[in-house]
């Protein structure tokens, strides 16, 4: 299942594609949120790995708005939950991810993202 916490670390891995590679922009998307077990101290200490400008542009274009445009330097409660429920609720099932820099598409079916490349476009 393609969920933002992933997401937020897929980048496109096509030969020469060094520019505008992530995030991957997601496209025909069908949604499915799932509730999770809240984890609040696991949300907490996964902050610093996360890219805070992608993955609000990516939950706004998913039709999210609870994220602030930046990230908080301190978290209430009610930020956290915001953020579990991106990160770990809201759930890809189908749809495309596309990157920005070449223009390769990354299906997405029953949850899953295929991110396999054909042969000439691994780079070496």
């Amino acid at each position: 299942m393609v969920r933002l916490i992933t997401h937020n670390m897929l980048t496109c891995h096509v030969k020469n594609c060094t520019k505008d590679n992530f995030p991957l922009a997601f496209s025909d998307v069908e949604l499915v949120v799932r509730p999770a077990p809240e984890n609040l101290d696991f949300v907490r200490r996964f902050l610093p790995k996360l890219d805070w400008p992608a993955l609000v542009d990516t939950a706004r274009a998913l039709g999210d708005e609870t994220l602030p445009d930046a990230m908080p330097e301190s978290w209430t409660k009610d930020q956290l939950r915001a953020l579990h429920h991106v990160l770990l609720e809201i759930h890809v099932e189908e749809g495309n991810m596309t990157c920005r820099g070449c223009g390769h598409v990354y299906p997405v079916s029953n949850g899953i993202p295929n991110m396999l490349l054909a042969e000439h476009e691994v780079g070496r």
